[in-house]
């Protein structure tokens, strides 16, 4: 992918920020439902052909389920699939634990929604979604004096990336 179709998907995600911020949504908290609704395309993007993989999102809680949907229903369906999530066992419940929609305009969620199902994210390379990440969070510190350039982690994803991985002492992980 281009550096200009990067910036391109940048500017796109971080006008929606803006548009959300003035309606109350932190840019941690919309950071934050950008990351699961994501995670959801690419589940829906790796179930088909080629790749075939089933992720374990269960039937009813899909992309799929979700994107079909507008007005009250997709936010009542991201609501429960949030839930549905977050009680699965293993990574994909630690992942989804606590996960809840902070997106009270439906609208503004289909639009999310939309802007998320235009992408092919499993094709993008993993430079590029993260080109992507550390654009929000640079505009985020930019926009925000609290923010001062410091990007913080949180302990949940440290520990679910450190169990996913499993790293080992004096390995790299590529």
């Amino acid at each position: 992918m281009s550096e200009n179709n990067t910036s391109t998907i940048i500017s796109k995600v971080w006008s929606m920020c803006g548009v959300l911020y003035d309606d109350g949504v932190s840019y941690g908290d919309y950071l934050e439902q950008l990351t699961y609704m994501i995670f959801l395309k690419m589940a829906d993007e790796y179930s088909r052909p080629p790749y075939n993989r089933n992720l374990g999102i269960p039937q009813g809680y899909t992309w799929a389920d979700m994107n079909s949907l507008s007005g009250v229903d997709l936010e009542q369906q991201y609501k429960r699939t949030l839930e549905k999530l977050a009680e699965k066992p293993g990574i994909l419940g630690e992942i989804f634990t606590g996960a809840q929609n902070k997106i009270s305009e439906a609208a503004k969620l289909a639009r999310i929604v939309k802007m998320i199902d235009d992408e092919n994210w499993v094709s993008m390379s993993t430079d590029v979604k993260g080109d992507i990440y550390e654009g929000l969070l640079e505009k985020n510190a930019e926009d925000t004096k609290s923010g001062a350039g410091q990007y913080f982690t949180p302990r949940a994803l440290i520990q679910a990336m450190v169990e996913c991985l499993r790293p080992e002492p004096m390995k790299t992980i590529a």
